[in-house]
């Protein structure tokens, strides 16, 4: 089995900025244009920036492990459970919300498409920089 790392291919990488920019941005339009009361809107807006920076976070701190690098125990629960938690209010949110059926499954799926774009960018990001670092270090 073939451990050496490879660069992200191009493809790979525009489909991770694009899930990330195109479900961050069906969300927010879907909040701009929602006949819901502002501090609903700030709520949801709140939620999904507090699951984008939870996804990098958990995918930083498990990439981190990884590589040797060292984390402490409470700070990786601690990510996971934000994560979690994020996912839960989104949830509870969505449940209380006065919205079509429809909506809440247009809101879930763009924020978990934001979620998965995220840790795929941070996923990308790193690994080019590391390839980068290490092309530099051989020459």
């Amino acid at each position: 089995m073939n451990n050496q790392m490879q660069k992200p291919t191009a493809a790979f990488v525009m489909a991770a900025w694009a899930a990330l920019f195109l479900g961050s941005f069906a969300f927010v339009i879907g909040l701009w244009n929602a006949e819901m009361q502002l501090s609903e809107k700030g709520y949801f807006a709140t939620v999904i920036l507090y699951g984008l920076f939870s996804a990098v976070s958990l995918q930083k701190t498990v990439r981190d492990k990884l590589d040797g690098i060292p984390v402490t125990g409470i700070y990786y629960n601690l990510c996971w459970a934000s994560l979690a938690i994020s996912i839960f209010l989104l949830g509870v949110g969505l449940w209380f919300a006065t919205l079509l059926l429809s909506e809440k499954g247009f809101y879930a799926m763009a924020f978990l498409l934001s979620l998965f774009g995220a840790i795929s960018v941070q996923k990308n990001i790193r690994d080019i920089a590391l390839l980068n670092d290490t092309a530099n270090k051989s020459v």
